[in-house]
């Protein structure tokens, strides 16, 4: 394993009915070619020594010593390879014959998995040949003087990293009310393989992969799929050799159907990730020690070599790549903030609401939430009172826009400077105005937070905040500044994807007027406009300057907080995504300065306004972030160092 990835594979393969011994050379021949593609687990479909579609040549004692032979000659030929396969074969126990999934690893049968539910319907009639799994009374199976573990609860586990266990569950078993799946992942599966037989009839192809698609979700397990193809009879039925892997309802990698040649696709799954979700959610803990001792567990050889991922990795994980995806996660995201505005609004009976507009982004799609929730509410526009505080980092451009949008979208525009206030101010506590610091830029900060609080007192309104998750992540904001409101509407959006909301907005929610300034806003540099401007009037402070890139440190977030990553892997992960716009020591430098402003800033997050939740991080210490003000970030810190 490399850095909490395993590396697994699906194969089909072009069979040949009943010839055991051509099945095995293509299985050999695929094995080679996932070996030297440092593939860790590699699953072919169901009977692949046979082919599925033997019929009565699977009750012939001929074939049926074929498969043996021809196992202990794959198990012999595979013990150069440093890779498990998992291998479908008929095997004769006892007074009957079983549907199996044989596990070979470095020359030795570790365990064998017999299938546990026997179709019998439409085109199937496995019942002719096969027992269902839990009429095996035997618990060993006799092959090449060796006894085999055998039966339907197998569970095979990794010696070297217990952690990348799987299971195997065949064909059917995913088919059926209750798989075999789910109690082998609450006792302890991360990773699930499908030895299958699955033939291809109009439209089941997506339905196929919509239950692969929701039991690897159920289950939080990568799940390894694999089903016959070409060269199974076709007398009633076609196999199209369909191979899949997800991850946790994520597809990470699938073959081409209905091709004449042998297949393989291999991904990496990430153990670490799917090990993060369950340890948040009870069940798998509840439910391990009881469920873990009903099943029989192999153990299986560690694969040593490092791995180079092969596996995308998305430099903007909160944003959606497919352009469907990211339409349909707009309208939602900006549904959910405007009916948590419209519940908190009908709730308090309040009809107004106070809102300060800079023309930047943040404070652009919440009021165009506020426009939507008033809307929805049937409320006059009127009613939202958008200020204006102009000071003394203010441009012309960003002034400008404010003043624009808040018009065109009918809202009542309000302009409060803060100048003279602030001069007022800087007076009163002994401040030299020409000396820029924390102290000069949090006094106007403060100043706006008061101007709107004092105006929503005034109007019987309340203050709509507008600060996005990025900046109470990093603690960029006033304390009793732009911290505070009365509704924070952005509270669990980054930053990444406040630029994709506005922009999906401007497209579909707002007259073309207002569209050209929307345009502009999206186009204009990320700053608190805190600082004078340059000498040709242009903003002179830009936030990602100053703390760095927010593409970075929203990639950060994502894997500190929603899968509690180690800083190394979080790097490691960084440099894969970002290895084309950013060196690694940018990225180094970035992510010390992260978690050094991630720690430090909590208390900024303990006493955060209420907000709607969107999406998978929310930091609010109400809802899924609970951590203390005074948490140490020195052994953080010290990962990062050792890089």
């Amino acid at each position: 394993m490399t850095k909490g990835f395993i590396r697994v594979g699906a194969a089909t393969l072009l069979t040949k009915v009943a010839d055991c011994e051509h099945n095995t050379n293509q299985i050999i021949n695929l094995t080679k070619e996932a070996a030297q593609q440092d593939v860790a687990i590699l699953v072919f479909p169901e009977l692949s020594i046979t082919g599925y579609t033997c019929g009565d040549l699977f009750l012939q004692k001929h074939l049926q010593d074929q498969v043996v032979n021809q196992l202990i000659r794959l198990k012999k030929e595979s013990a150069v390879f440093d890779i498990t396969l998992i291998v479908g074969a008929p095997l004769a126990v006892g007074n009957a014959l079983f549907n199996c999934a044989v596990v070979i690893n470095k020359g030795t049968i570790i365990g064998i998995t017999v299938k546990s539910h026997i179709p019998n319907y439409g085109e199937f009639y496995e019942k002719r040949w096969f027992e269902q799994g839990k009429h095996l009374v035997q618990h060993n199976y006799l092959i090449d003087s060796v006894h085999v573990p055998i039966g339907f609860n197998m569970l095979y586990q990794n010696n070297q990293y217990p952690e990348v266990t799987f299971g195997i569950e065949i064909c059917e078993d995913l088919w059926v009310p209750n798989p075999p799946s789910g109690p082998m992942a609450v006792a302890g599966a991360t990773l699930i393989f499908n030895p299958s037989a699955s033939n291809d009839l109009v439209g089941k192809n997506e339905y196929r992969k919509s239950l692969i698609c929701s039991q690897s979700a159920k289950t939080i397990t990568g799940y390894i799929y694999a089903s016959s193809g070409y060269g199974e009879s076709t007398t009633d039925l076609v196999f199209g050799g369909q191979c899949l892997i997800y991850e946790n309802g994520t597809l990470l990698s699938k073959n081409t159907r209905f091709v004449m040649e042998n297949q393989l696709i291999i991904s990496d799954i990430d153990i670490d990730r799917l090990l993060s979700d369950r340890r948040k959610m009870g069940i798998y803990a509840d439910g391990y020690q009881q469920d873990l001792s009903s099943y029989t567990v192999c153990s299986y050889a560690n694969v040593h070599k490092p791995l180079i991922i092969n596996r995308y990795v998305d430099h903007h994980p909160f944003v959606p790549t497919d352009p469907k995806k990211l339409h349909v996660r707009c309208e939602e995201i900006f549904s959910i903030q405007s009916i948590g505005l419209a519940k908190r609004l009908e709730h308090i009976g309040c009809q107004t609401v106070i809102i300060g507009v800079s023309g930047g982004l943040d404070s652009t799609l919440a009021l165009l939430v506020c426009l939507h929730t008033f809307n929805l509410l049937n409320m006059d526009p009127k009613n939202i009172i958008a200020i204006t505080m102009p000071g003394f980092g203010t441009t012309d451009r960003t002034y400008k826009n404010a003043c624009d949008l808040i018009k065109q979208l009918g809202c009542t525009l309000k302009e409060i400077p803060i100048k003279e206030a602030c001069l007022r101010h800087f007076h009163d506590i002994d401040h030299d105005p020409n000396t820029h610091d924390v102290t000069y830029e949090n006094t106007q900060a403060r100043e706006r937070t008061q101007i709107l609080m004092d105006y929503a007192n005034k109007a019987g309104g309340i203050v709509v905040g507008t600060g996005d998750l990025s900046e109470l992540a990093l603690g960029f904001a006033t304390y009793n500044g732009d911290h505070m409101s009365m509704y924070a509407v952005n509270a669990s959006i980054p930053k990444t994807l406040v630029r994709y909301l506005v922009n999906w907005v401007a497209h579909h929610k707002t007259p073309d007027s207002a569209k050209t300034v929307l345009l502009d806003v999206l186009d204009t540099p990320v700053s608190p406009e805190l600082l004078p401007p340059d000498s040709d009037g242009t903003i002179a402070q830009k936030t990602e300057d100053l703390i760095g890139p927010y593409e970075l440190h929203d990639f950060f977030l994502y894997y500190c907080v929603r899968f509690g990553f180690s800083p190394s892997k979080i790097f490691y992960l960084a440099n894969l995504a970002f290895q084309e716009i950013y060196t690694e020591a940018i990225i180094k430098k970035w992510l010390r300065i992260f978690y050094k402003r991630f720690f430090s800033q909590q208390f900024k997050r303990s006493c955060m306004p209420d907000g709607p939740k969107v999406g998978s991080i929310n930091l609010s210490p109400r809802g899924d972030w609970r951590m203390p003000s005074d948490g140490v970030v020195r052994s953080w810190l010290m990962e990062i160092d050792s890089l």
